[in-house]
């Protein structure tokens, strides 16, 4: 029984920091606001900084600055989440799509954790692709599913 709280648990985590992660890359589009609440949303701020945290990750890339890489790549993996009602309101939006979704984010996770275990190794060839990884994720979520949310939360075409 133990056993089926804990798994429990790590689903429901997993799918929580999975949701988040596709809210945030949604939010930040231009006139990204909530058509329910005519406020932005708070994933706004959320993706707003993950870009710029894989802005300075490419510039330190290109420097070698491996310990500012290892430092940006947990936030970027582990990133901060939206609030419950809107993780609700695009759960119910994501419905049979919420795997495919979880999936993305894995690889995000995955790339962006592996990309930091290179900086602290200091392997550059390492970091650029695990960086890559990251980004192809992202481009790939981005690409299933940013125009349809888009279009359903804030009725742009």
């Amino acid at each position: 029984m133990e056993n089926l709280v804990n798994h429990t648990l790590k689903s429901r985590s997993f799918f929580t920091v999975s949701l988040s992660v596709i809210l945030a890359t949604f939010a930040t589009g231009p006139g990204a606001q909530s058509v329910e609440a005519g406020k932005p949303m708070t994933l706004r701020t959320v993706m707003e900084r993950l870009g710029r945290d894989m802005q300075v990750v490419t510039g330190a890339i290109s420097k070698e600055e491996w310990a500012l890489v290892a430092e940006l790549a947990p936030k970027i993996a582990k990133h901060a989440e939206p609030p419950m009602s809107e993780k609700m309101r695009i759960l119910a939006w994501l419905g049979v799509n919420a795997g495919k979704f979880r999936s993305f984010d894995g690889q995000v996770h995955d790339a962006a954790t592996a990309m930091g275990e290179a900086a602290k190794r200091g392997d550059g060839q390492a970091v650029i692709a695990a960086f890559s990884k990251t980004q192809q994720s992202c481009l790939a979520c981005h690409q299933s599913f940013r125009h349809s949310f888009v279009e359903q939360f804030y009725g742009e075409r």
